[in-house]
This record gives C-alpha cells, sequence and structure tokens, in this order.
C-alpha cells in the first residue's frame, strides 16, 4: 500500500510492505522550483534524491535502451527498401516502371492505418505486449522480403512492415511521456530520435558490406542477404524489450528489477506534475475530447512542422557537377563523393538537436515553444538564401550554405513533447494526439512533394524553397495560436483556483455565523454581557 501527501517543494510518499513491516517515506523534488547544478545541466539525475534517482537510472537502461535500439532498425528496415534496389532487386523483380514508388506508397497506407489504434492499445495494455510484438511484427515481414519471387508478394510485405512499424514512434514518444517530467523528457526524445537518423545513414553501409561480402552466398543475392540481417538483428531486441520493457506508471506491478517502493516514486512524479492516468472512456469523455481545441489544433502543429522542412539539394547538386557541358568546368565529383560529402550535414544535424534538447529541458525550464519559433525563422532564412543563390556561384561558399541548412528541422520532437504535455491530464487524448499528429503528417508527406519537391527541379528545388517558406511562415502563425489558447487556459485554471479559494473561505465564515452568530450580533451579544 502507498500514499502520497505534499511538503513545501516536495512530494512525500509513503510505501507500507505487503507484511506490514516496514514504512518507507520517499522525497520527489519539485523540479520547477528547484535549482540545477552545472552537473544538472549535464545530466538531470545529479540533483535528484538517491532512489529517484536510482529509478531514472533504470527507466534509462530499460525504455531508453530499448526504444533506441529499435527505432535504429525501425529506420533501418525502412531505409532498405531503396538500398535493395540499387543493388540487385530492381533487375531481379523487373521493377522498370514505378514500382518503387508504388512499393513506398503502399507502405505508408499501413504506416496510416496502425499508428493511432496502436496508441489507443498502449493506454489500455502495457508496452511490454504492445511494442515488441509490433517489433516482431515488422521483423518477421521484413525476412519475408529476402524471399520474394513477384512484385505482388514485395507488395504485401510492405504493407505489412509499415502496419507493425506504425506504433513503434508515436508509441514511445506516448511511454517517454509516461515516465518523465518536463526537465527530463527532451534530452531522452531527442536520443531516441537522433538514433533514428543514424539507422537512415547505417543502412547504405549495410548494403554494400551485405552486397560485397555474401552476394551469391547459399544462391542468394545480395540485396536479398540485407532482408535477412535486417531481420536476425530486430528480433532479439524486441526480445529484450518483452523482459524489461515495463508497464506504464498507473498500472505496474513489481518485477525483477522495479521495486513496489520504485513504481510509487513513478506514479507520484506524474501526479506531482499533473500528469494523470487511464480513464475510462465515455460518451461525456468523448464528447469532451472532441469539443476541445486539444483535438482539432494540436495535430496540425506536428504536420505543419513534419512539411516545412528543406529536403536537402545537396546530393543533387553535386552530381550535376558531372553533367554534359560541365556547369562548372574542371569541377567533378566521385560517385563515392556524391554519398560521403554530404555526410557532415548529418553530423551537424545531431548535434544541434540534442544541444536543443538540453537547453529546453535545462536553462528553458521544459519550454518547447521557443524552438519551434527558432525552426521556423531558421527555415525561412536558409530557404530563402538557397532560393536567391545561384547554385553554381561561389561552390565553397555552397558546401557551407548546405551544411548550416541542417540547423533548420530540429523540432519535430519537441513538438510532440509539447503536445503530449499540453494534454496531460486526459491520458488517453495525449495517446491519440501524439499519433494523429504523426498520422496526419505522413497523409500530407506522401501528397505535397510530389508537386513540391519534384525530382526535375534539383538542385535548385525553387517550388520546394518557396513552399518551405510559406510553411514555416504558417508554423509561426499556428504556435502562437497554440501559445495563445495554453495562456488562456493557464489564466482561466488560476481564476478558478481563486474562486474556490474564496468560495472556501466565504463557505468557512458562513459556518461560523451559523455556529457563533454574524459579527453584528456577536456585537450585540458583547453589550449585553456587558
Amino acid at each position: 500500500m502507498a500514499s502520497t501527501r505534499a511538503r513545501d517543494n516536495m512530494t512525500v510518499v509513503e510505501v507500507e510492505k505487503s507484511d506490514n513491516s516496514e514504512v518507507v517515506a520517499v522525497e520527489i523534488v519539485d523540479q520547477s522550483k528547484q535549482k540545477i547544478s552545472w552537473l544538472g545541466y549535464f545530466w538531470d539525475t545529479a540533483d535528484l534524491p538517491p532512489d529517484e534517482r536510482w529509478l531514472l537510472f533504470k527507466v534509462d537502461a530499460s525504455i531508453l535502451v530499448f526504444a533506441s535500439l529499435g527505432y535504429f532498425l525501425k529506420n533501418l528496415d525502412q531505409s532498405n527498401i531503396n538500398n535493395a534496389f540499387l543493388s540487385g532487386m530492381k533487375e531481379d523483380l523487373g521493377m522498370y516502371g514505378n514500382q518503387l514508388v508504388t512499393a513506398t506508397s503502399i507502405w505508408t497506407v499501413g504506416y496510416v492505418i496502425g499508428q493511432i489504434p496502436s496508441n489507443i492499445l498502449l493506454t489500455r495494455v502495457s508496452p511490454r505486449w504492445v511494442i515488441p510484438g509490433l517489433e516482431i511484427g515488422w521483423g518477421l515481414a521484413t525476412l519475408g522480403n529476402y524471399a520474394v519471387k513477384d512484385i505482388r508478394a514485395l507488395y504485401a510485405l510492405r504493407f505489412l512492415v509499415g502496419f507493425f512499424e506504425s506504433g513503434f514512434y508515436p508509441g514511445i514518444h506516448y511511454i517517454l511521456g509516461s515516465w518523465y517530467t518536463p526537465r527530463e523528457l527532451s534530452k531522452r526524445s531527442y536520443i531516441f530520435w537522433v538514433t533514428g537518423n543514424l539507422g537512415s545513414m547505417f543502412s547504405g553501409f549495410l548494403q554494400s558490406a551485405a552486397y560485397t561480402n555474401l552476394d551469391g552466398v547459399n544462391g542468394n543475392a545480395g540485396w536479398r542477404w540485407l532482408f535477412i540481417i535486417d531481420a536476425v538483428i530486430t528480433l532479439p531486441i524486441a526480445l529484450f524489450g518483452f523482459i524489461m520493457l515495463p508497464a506504464l506508471p498507473w498500472y505496474a506491478k513489481p518485477t525483477f528489477w522495479l521495486s513496489e517502493k520504485e513504481i510509487e516514486i513513478a506514479r507520484a512524479r506524474m501526479k506531482k506534475i499533473g500528469r494523470n492516468g487511464p480513464e475510462r472512456w465515455s460518451w461525456a469523455k468523448l464528447r469532451r475530447f472532441l469539443s476541445s481545441w486539444h483535438f482539432w489544433i494540436l495535430p496540425m502543429l506536428y504536420v505543419i512542422w513534419n512539411n516545412s522542412g528543406i529536403q536537402s539539394p545537396m546530393g543533387y547538386w553535386l552530381k550535376s557537377f558531372n553533367n554534359v557541358p560541365a556547369p562548372v568546368p574542371g569541377t567533378s565529383f566521385t560517385v563515392s563523393q556524391i554519398n560521403l560529402l554530404p555526410l557532415p550535414g548529418n553530423a551537424i544535424s545531431v548535434v544541434n538537436s540534442l544541444a536543443w534538447a538540453w537547453i529546453a529541458d535545462g536553462p528553458m525550464g521544459g519550454r518547447r515553444w521557443p524552438f519551434i519559433y527558432l525552426n521556423a525563422i531558421l527555415t525561412i532564412i536558409f530557404a530563402a538564401v538557397l532560393l536567391k543563390f545561384p547554385i553554381y556561384q561561389d561552390v565553397n561558399g555552397h558546401f557551407v550554405l548546405y551544411y548550416l541548412s541542417n540547423l533548420c528541422g530540429a523540432a519535430g520532437p519537441m513538438v510532440l513533447n509539447w503536445i503530449s504535455e499540453i494534454s496531460t491530464r486526459d491520458n488517453e487524448a495525449r495517446a491519440i494526439l501524439v499519433a494523429m499528429g504523426n498520422d496526419l503528417a505522413y497523409v500530407v508527406q506522401a501528397v505535397a512533394p510530389n508537386f513540391v519537391w519534384q525530382t526535375v527541379d534539383f538542385p535548385a528545388a525553387p517550388k520546394g524553397m518557396t513552399w518551405s517558406i510559406i510553411v514555416s511562415a504558417l508554423l509561426i502563425v499556428w504556435n502562437s495560436l497554440v501559445l495563445y489558447l495554453v495562456k488562456r487556459d493557464q489564466r482561466k485554471a488560476k481564476k478558478e483556483v481563486e474562486s474556490e479559494i474564496i468560495d472556501d473561505t466565504e463557505s468557512a465564515d458562513r459556518k461560523d455565523e451559523a455556529i457563533f452568530g454574524s459579527d453584528e450580533q456577536l456585537g450585540e451579544l458583547k453589550k449585553v454581557q456587558v
């Protein structure tokens, strides 16, 4: 059994063991009032009490490690079809038309269908079963790709890969939001996000190694071995999740690595920041959810961000120097250079993303909205410069420009964090809104680039750069709208609290009057007594 009570800027958790032999009190720090040490800025658990610090170490070692490895593999499995296509699958399956585009579109259909149901399921079923189960599903579907003999089988398997992968990204964001406070959340969500980007980068290296070393082994082409290797890597990570992923704090039970006391600490931490647990669905709850501005406004914030980014033209730009006639005589790049030279930009993106996460959780005190503004402003600046700067003028300057443009587009996890924190009091709404944002973003992303980021327009891509400027301006407007509505709700909540205090005071006065009489009556009584 356990109970909680507030004390100054601490929450005290008292846990009584099942045999009634001991009562343990644990203090939870109110991080909003806590001074941060230099070590705390580096890693937030440094300023927490020992019991809370040990809990977060365990949660990081289970949820964060599993999420990062799983997302790395998800992006690896998502990217492998493009690498396989370039390494022999095109010829073996006769993919000489738009079959690759169709396969990608079918994957997107599966991905869109599965996200919201998966997150709703997570509010009722332990992540220990849902997320690793999905990973087993996409691992087996990925493995099946190695044996395809025709394009129809490939289409079916790509749909299954997309469907099973759909619940992972929004599901992990929902899970992270169920364990971490605003001073801790961005660091974890960005570590998770960055490992996914590394998975996309690693796919090319893995395909190269498979093609070089395994092509023809046991009668399988190198591109078929890529799918086998991806599946073999994926399945053990799913097994790790079955063993180590905990249930959400509200209905978690003690395990071999998580004690009852630690579960109560986790619940108290969420209670301290107003993050509520599961609630039964009812018609009243559904009406409240559908009539809330959260339902109509919050998901669109992520949709707009997701479609505001600049699609890097650097690879197209490098390849264009090899055109005949050469745009810059005497300057050309090899295939290896075309693939490797853009990579420093990815490194800049990783460092910038992690810097934003640490600043948001630390000096900015958990605020997300300033970084969404910064994302939009940087995108407008770089898109405008790329739009106006002649692409073959000052080649070295263009290298710098392309690399620095990777400073844009880092606000994605920040947007989902903010959505999760704004809807923190309704557990089911929080799960659905995070999934809706990611889901609708993919719907728009599947359509818009066909019109504004057309391959024939690169490397200049004037329509795409103009699109990024317009959508980023819309992101500023939409972010301002969300910020206004959040502030309005805070003012309303403050007035309600003040009104309740006044009502409580008046109620106490009326009770006194009922017992002792009014001030006038007491005065008359004193006169009589005198």
